[in-house]
């Protein structure tokens, strides 16, 4: 097996920051949302659990954003492979961004921004819960989803 250091620079800066950002997102959104299950500190200090959930889906957003752009910088700022340089792996790289887009997409419109960005820690519940399309074809869309945007794009 040929040197990993070849194909991936692990000391540099922007690989290091987009690291610490992919790590970053989900210990922050877990951590928040549970101290709001629990405490009901956002829900009170912005006077609804709706007008808190919206606030915290719009920074999640932004951390979601900022965490692609890191993504992409270090993924500017990496070897790149001649075999990558393939046309096959273009194409591959387009239908895993295309595919998870819809998962993402679809998962989306089925929750909806609330069901999306963590509503039952805040209380709000759906009716019931939701089999259609894309929960009735792969558990967990959206992780399956951003999966294969980030690999379709590492291929790009």
């Amino acid at each position: 097996m040929a040197d990993l250091s070849q194909y991936v620079d692990l000391t540099e800066y922007n690989f290091l920051f987009a690291t610490a950002c992919i790590i970053f997102n989900p210990l922050f959104w877990n951590v928040v949302a549970r101290w709001e299950y629990r405490t009901r500190t956002l829900s009170r200090t912005f006077g609804s659990p709706y007008v808190a959930c919206y606030i915290l889906g719009a920074v999640l957003i932004f951390l979601a954003i900022f965490r692609s752009h890191c993504f992409s910088e270090a993924m500017s700022h990496q070897p790149h492979g001649w075999i990558l340089k393939r046309p096959a792996f273009y194409y591959l790289g387009v239908a895993l961004v295309a595919s998870g887009g819809v998962l993402v997409v679809s998962s989306f419109l089925a929750l909806g921004f609330v069901g999306t960005y963590l509503g039952d820690y805040f209380g709000i519940l759906m009716e019931e819960k939701v089999t259609g399309f894309p929960f009735n074809v792969v558990e967990n869309p959206m992780y399956w989803g951003s999966t294969a945007n980030y690999l379709g794009l590492a291929l790009l």
